[in-house]
């Protein structure tokens, strides 16, 4: 069988897996992928598909989004503007409206330096406009932002020049 040209997927995860200090039957077992499969995986006879890349990574503790671009399944300005969305997201010392407000905000200076805002920049933005709390300020504060997720805070809304 010929080796894909999957990048140096096969070799990262290797390197990953060891790190971790899994055999490629542990690593089986956690990700319900099989041996034989994932031995193939690595060493490049196969290109998995991006569910079974999300199992490994969930399994190995990494990035979906790097083993997605390894694969070639994402481009890599694809899958920053992802991670960075999911580690605001993710940070458990914000909460869900002042979540919000930063990815509106992340998303006006991507619309202000040429990129377009992120796949799910609208619903990351109407995700919390239902569930308001309306009970006083938060730990962060306002800083000039409506409860109802409408505004991007810091005198910039969705479709405002933040400069004007």
């Amino acid at each position: 069988m010929a080796s894909l040209n999957v990048g140096n997927l096969g070799e990262y995860l290797r390197e990953q897996r060891r790190a971790a200090q899994l055999s490629l039957r542990q690593l089986a077992d956690a990700t319900g992928v099989s041996n034989p499969y994932l031995s193939q995986i690595e060493r490049g006879l196969r290109k998995p598909s991006a569910d079974v890349l999300q199992q490994v990574a969930k399994a190995l503790r990494i990035s979906a989004e790097t083993l997605y671009v390894r694969a070639g399944i994402l481009d890599e300005r694809e899958r920053e503007e992802l991670e960075t969305r999911a580690v605001i997201l993710a940070d458990p010392s914000i909460n869900e409206r002042q979540k919000n407000v930063l990815l509106q905000i992340y998303d006006s200076f991507r619309r202000e330096n040429g990129f377009a805002p992120g796949p799910d920049a609208d619903a990351d933005v109407n995700a919390d406009a239902g569930s308001g709390s309306g009970s006083g300020t938060d730990a962060g504060g306002d800083a000039g932002t409506t409860r109802n997720g409408d505004d991007a805070g810091a005198g910039t809304t969705k479709d405002q020049d933040p400069h004007s």
